[in-house]
């Protein structure tokens, strides 16, 4: 017993224990792709903007270009959508209490000689449209890259004034509303004039503004340090309900997203409670996947409401796994977690949380691999600022750079690939995470050629011989047939 302990401590953790000689035989997987059966269409991957964009669309240009390229270019990540925060806003006087990079401003004001309870949408002398640079510097680099880039808005807080406890962390209670009874209408229109001056400001359109986020839960008090309100179903209701009219009272094209919850479980409670005239105001439904639970039943109430589904937040750092920006253990249990939402969920889009985030090790002690790249967000906004490149990021090139949008998804019969198919029906992309300790080689459906690319411990997002998927590894296979085009394989 002792053996096998050790063994799997070293399989979790990148220890260098060796695997017993017994375990390490190949192991033939066969890949099933159901090409003919009628599926999602993908239109994408992003990321939330807030908070690492309010930090490093500061940074020097080289720096902050550097990091925009390596997320909204060909040559990186190849994403197409972002969300946009409209942030909350504490009141002026406020000790500083968030998170770095959390406290991202409103577009509020309240001019001298008037009072909180004055602020008015209506009133052009309430509103400041010079917050929020660096986030709004994010916007335009991605607009520049990415032609037809998806863009949504989204809120965790209503501005401080609007809430019970006066504060944008959440009520004094966990599960205590914060957003004031009866101001639902001042919040909508204050988001919903965020959104049309922020388009006419940077030259996009926003499809979707979604007003709450993870509203359902505990997570929210006001001792907090991030933005979050809770919301009960009821209220989220009338929050949509004032987010439609306040959208088309200014005659925008932007539909309201929602609900934006955690995962899936409340998802389906959320959306159960809503009345169906709120239903149908929604033209999107957002779901996270911080829990793997009813994720099919997630997928199928969007599909008998005939709404977009898209998986909206996730991030998936193993526990216990400790900052490594080399290590695989994270990497596997975040390309596993991927697999198995396009698998379950079927979403028209996957969307990272945190593209960037601080460094853990601040104490001396490293302790997080949240994020795909690693900086110190705390550091002077002047720089210099190293870039720290994990394994999670080439875990998501192998996903993003090869599942385009236009694809669609595809079921494969084995539980550690995803696929998708181009729309021409000639390009069949198969992600398959190996986190065991054998190599398995992959057998791939007749009638079709075979480029692998690979990222394990060494090989990052490389091209790569033959269609094997080494132990601790992640494949991507890109089979071609007809007038399929052969990979392009990049240097990593």
């Amino acid at each position: 017993m002792k053996r096998i302990g050790a063994l799997l401590a070293a399989l979790l953790l990148g220890t260098a224990a060796a695997p017993a000689p017994s375990v390490t035989r190949p192991v033939t997987v066969v890949l099933r792709a159901a090409v003919d059966r009628p599926s999602t269409v993908f239109e994408g991957w992003g990321t939330a903007l807030a908070w690492f964009a309010n930090v490093t669309g500061g940074w020097p240009e080289a720096e902050r270009t550097r990091l925009a390229d390596m997320f909204y270019t060909g040559r990186g990540l190849g994403w197409t959508i972002a969300r946009y925060n409209i942030g909350g806003g504490d009141a002026a006087d406020t000790k500083p209490y968030l998170r770095t990079g959390a406290a991202v401003p409103g577009f509020w004001r309240l001019p001298p000689g008037t009072q909180a309870q004055d602020w008015r949408a209506d009133d052009p002398r309430m509103w400041d449209w010079s917050q929020d640079a660096n986030q709004r510097w994010w916007l335009d680099a991605i607009h520049a890259r990415v032609p037809g880039a998806i863009f949504e808005a989204f809120s965790n807080s209503p501005p401080w004034f609007m809430t019970v406890s006066g504060k944008v962390s959440g009520a004094e209670k966990r599960t205590d509303d914060n957003l004031r009874p009866g101001q639902e209408g001042a919040f909508a229109a204050y988001l919903a004039r965020s959104v049309e001056e922020l388009q006419r400001r940077h030259h996009i359109t926003f499809r979707t503004l979604s007003p709450v986020n993870e509203p359902n839960t505990d997570y929210w008090y006001a001792a907090n340090t991030q933005e979050g309100a809770h919301w009960s179903p009821v209220r989220q209701a009338a929050m949509i309900d004032a987010g439609d009219a306040a959208l088309k009272a200014r005659g925008l094209a932007t539909v309201v997203s929602a609900p934006d919850e955690t995962n899936s479980r409340l998802f389906l409670a959320d959306v159960a409670a809503y009345p169906p005239a709120t239903l149908a105001r929604v033209g999107q439904l957002n779901v996270h996947s911080y829990g793997t639970l009813y994720q099919t039943g997630a997928r199928d109430a969007a599909r008998a409401a005939g709404i977009r589904l898209w998986m909206s937040e996730n991030d998936t750092p193993l526990d216990g796994d400790r900052e490594n920006f080399d290590g695989m253990p994270s990497a596997l249990a975040f390309a596993d977690h991927v697999v198995a939402d396009l698998k379950r969920l079927e979403p028209a889009a996957w969307v990272f949380w945190q593209a960037v985030e601080n460094l853990s090790g601040g104490n001396g002690k490293p302790t997080s691999n949240w994020g795909l790249i690693k900086a110190d967000l705390a550091a002077p906004a002047a720089g210099p600022h190293a870039i720290h490149v994990t394994r999670k990021y080439w875990a998501m090139a192998q996903f993003s750079r090869y599942i385009r949008p236009g694809y669609r998804l595809v079921p494969v019969d084995d539980l550690d690939t995803a696929g998708a198919l181009s729309p021409d029906g000639a390009t069949l992309v198969l992600v398959h995470v190996n986190g065991g300790v054998a190599p398995r080689t992959l057998v791939v459906p007749q009638g079709w050629r075979a480029q692998a690319v690979l990222t394990d411990a060494t090989h990052d997002a490389r091209c790569v011989a033959g269609v094997t998927a080494p132990a601790q590894s992640v494949v991507t296979l890109v089979l071609t047939r007809g007038r399929g085009k052969p990979v392009a394989c990049q240097a990593g």
